[in-house]
């Protein structure tokens, strides 16, 4: 993971450049994650020193509201934002109606690498429509 990375978990930033022209994906369900769990851990930490240090513990749940304006609902968001962007490439690829995608990380199950719009890693041969059937 490059400091960018980082940076983009830590800033809140949503994917403002077009990730599809690239092989990996910026940001997945798992990094959306991973920022969560990162920024809810510096905000309870920092919460905690500063409830300390003005000596007012009556202050608590201040600490939830921090977290729910810094941390869920940027990530909440994030998630969003993915959800529209996946939905865009599922329309616009022959891997997004493919059974074998998987929108969570954008994901060939088969071959195990991330799909873009230039870059299909079965090249078509193992594609299989997804099921319309109730209960597959």
């Amino acid at each position: 993971m490059d400091f960018k990375k980082i940076l983009d978990l830590l800033m809140f930033r949503e994917g403002t450049n077009d990730e599809n022209d690239l092989k990996e994906p910026v940001i997945t369900t798992g990094s959306i994650v991973w920022g969560l769990l990162i920024r809810s851990a510096i905000l309870i930490v920092l919460s905690f020193l500063l409830i300390d240090f003005i000596d007012r513990r009556e202050y608590w749940w201040f600490s939830l509201f921090l977290i729910w304006f810094f941390a869920a609902y940027p990530a909440y968001r994030q998630y969003t934002f993915y959800n529209q962007k996946i939905e865009e490439f599922k329309e616009s690829t022959l891997c997004g109606s493919c059974k074998h995608f998987d929108q969570t990380g954008r994901l060939c199950r088969i071959y195990d690498e991330h799909v873009s719009k230039d870059y299909i890693p079965c090249e078509g041969d193992s594609w299989e429509p997804n099921s319309y059937e109730i209960g597959q």
